[in-house]
């Protein structure tokens, strides 16, 4: 019985291999994997440096993704009208969390025309610990006050399943986000600044003595 058992076995085996055998021989050759795809180009931004009293601060702006906001930041820059402000709010939800804003605060000597909002949902960007985003009242109200944020803030971002038009974030901080950080921290007053702010307002306002382009 043991016998009979085993037979078939070898009898199968020893047929199998020739046909495996056979299989090797016609297989096709292996084919190269493809290369991969080359990255998409980086899209065009431009750089500014925010010269201020405690060091610089230097953005890059989405010259490409948000067209409209980061030119009427541009204008600002080239006219010079952005040297001599200064941060005056600083927004401190948590230790290490919040936002800094400058900006010439509705100046009517200064200020051009309000912008067209371009909220994230059209540019593709996200507020970001050191996005810098335009400040407003509504769509359609930024001129010239600008945050930069310290720590991520999704709900800043449009959402159009709760009609959140959400703020238009232009660009980020590619270095001085310690300097972000330490004005954040920075003494505000209790009493200053409209009732919406209390509390926000920087006892000492830290100056950007210049702004310019640095690319």
């Amino acid at each position: 019985m043991k016998l009979h058992l085993i037979l078939p076995i070898v009898v199968v085996l020893g047929l199998a291999a020739p046909a495996l055998s056979q299989e090797a021989a016609v297989a096709p050759p292996a084919v190269a994997p493809a290369p991969p795809a080359a990255p998409a180009p980086k899209p065009a931004t431009v750089k500014v440096t925010l010269t201020t009293s405690e060091g610089p601060i230097v953005l890059e702006l989405e010259k490409e993704r948000a067209p409209i906001t980061t030119a009427n930041f541009l204008k600002y820059v080239d006219q010079k009208r952005f040297d001599g402000i200064g941060f005056y709010r600083a927004v401190k939800v948590q230790p290490g969390f919040g936002l800094i804003q400058a900006g010439l605060r509705n100046d009517p000597r200064k200020v051009f025309p309000n912008i067209p909002h371009e909220p994230t949902t059209k540019t593709g960007l996200h507020h970001e610990d050191g996005t810098i985003s335009m400040a407003m009242a509504a769509p359609g109200t930024a001129s010239a006050d600008f945050f930069i944020m310290v720590g991520p803030s999704p709900t800043m971002d449009a959402d159009p399943a709760t009609n959140n038009p959400g703020f238009a974030a232009f660009g980020h901080v590619v270095e001085g986000m310690d300097l972000v950080r330490k004005i954040m921290d920075e003494p505000t007053s209790a009493t200053a600044g409209p009732a919406a702010m209390k509390g926000q307002m920087l006892v000492a306002p830290v100056k950007i003595i210049s702004a310019r382009r640095s690319n």
